[in-house]
């Protein structure tokens, strides 16, 4: 029996994916998250800044930080308000930025709300959500095959170079000081 192929979403569409991990931009140092559909090696990189990248690496690795951190503290906010973020969509591409919907169930109604996708992200780490992409922004941002990032990710089947992408974020983790957050003047 032949197997149909597999439908293509249409265009309103959204497609769940996952992180496949944190690497950086050897050009310019930026921090870039892969996410990558869960049924086939379509993927996307997304450039992120520092801070946020140390947020999801803190979550992703699981590490336990003695104060809260903004996102920690926005799931609280949606815990104690009887709010449950139900998925994050990343729903546009505009002159190569992301955009970001956070998805929230409350008590009455779903509630949406703009957010950038490395905060998105960040928080449906968190709380459990679901990651999607609208096929839409697939479609503008190409439809990446993994295969292409090869050079910009490392293997997640070689076991020594995750461990050695692994070592390299919690060093950058481990030596962020309060300087390199920037200052802001008051």
């Amino acid at each position: 029996m032949e197997q149909e192929p597999e439908k293509k979403p249409e265009p309103d569409e959204i497609v769940k994916m996952e992180i496949t991990g944190i690497t950086q931009d050897p050009s310019n140092n930026m921090p870039i998250l892969i996410l990558k559909s869960e049924k086939d090696d379509t993927a996307i990189p997304i450039w992120i800044g520092l801070i946020e990248a140390s947020a999801i690496a803190v979550e992703l690795e699981g590490l336990q930080l003695p104060r809260p951190m903004t996102h920690d503290l926005l799931k609280s906010m949606l815990e104690k308000l009887g709010g449950k973020l139900q998925r994050i969509e990343v729903c546009d591409l505009k002159e190569n930025t992301y955009y970001a919907t956070l998805i929230i169930k409350t008590a009455d109604s779903e509630v949406q709300i703009d957010a950038r996708p490395s905060d998105a992200i960040a928080l449906a780490l968190r709380t459990g959500a679901d990651i999607y992409v609208a096929a839409k922004v697939l479609k503008m941002s190409q439809q990446v095959d993994i295969s292409a990032l090869q050079d910009a990710i490392k293997d997640n089947s070689d076991p020594e170079a995750a461990k050695k992408e692994k070592d390299k974020w919690s060093e950058i983790l481990e030596n962020l000081n309060p300087e390199d957050f920037g200052k802001y003047k008051m």
